[in-house]
């Protein structure tokens, strides 16, 4: 739909919205592609730091879909990527229209501290977020169902999040529907 650069870039507030955040490299732009079913749609990179921008994809005209820019280690000019941390920050406390963030986290590695601090700004600001484990096809069953019960024994207290994880995996194309479920139940003919 479009790219936004700055909050008078955005969409109108007119359409319900979710959006995907996580570390540079969690596989926003990998998820994002295999829920759509479009190779290309969000381009991703090997890149830290490719998504630069808001990226805002309508969704059937029922919700918009948001793609944010990674947080953590980006190959980019410190000042461009404050800029875009500025308008990421912004744009979650101010936006009415947001439903859930997504927060992607890597099943292999599970909750850093940089996880841990984009939480609090979430939890802070009252924004629902509930947490995607990705690449979940990089463990074995009994791993995955480790690292899943270990982050929810650490988002318990928080506030803002979600109680439930979904986990997902964009190659083995696992989790999809879960995720398309979770998405759907904030599309104006569902929640009615």
């Amino acid at each position: 739909m479009k790219g936004a650069v700055d909050l008078a870039g955005l969409p109108p507030a007119d359409t319900p919205e979710i959006a995907f955040w996580g570390r540079s490299n969690v596989g926003k732009s990998s998820l994002i592609n295999a829920l759509t079913n479009r190779k290309q749609l969000a381009r991703s990179s090997g890149e830290p730091g490719r998504t630069r921008e808001l990226n805002f994809f309508d969704l059937g005209g029922a919700i918009r879909m948001v793609d944010l820019p990674g947080y953590g280690f980006a190959k980019a000019p410190k000042k461009t990527a404050q800029v875009w941390t500025k308008l990421t920050e912004a744009f979650l406390r101010g936006r009415p229209n947001l439903k859930r963030v997504y927060l992607l986290i890597d099943a292999r590695h599970g909750l850093k501290p940089a996880d841990e601090t984009m939480m609090d700004g979430l939890d802070e600001a009252a924004v629902s977020y509930q947490i995607i484990l990705t690449k979940a096809d990089k463990l074995k069953p009994a791993e995955l169902t480790a690292m899943e019960e270990a982050t929810l024994k650490r988002i318990v207290k928080r506030p803002a999040a979600f109680p439930e994880i979904i986990r997902t995996s964009s190659t083995k194309k696992s989790g999809l529907d879960d995720l398309r479920d979770a998405i759907a139940a904030f599309t104006p003919e569902f929640s009615g």
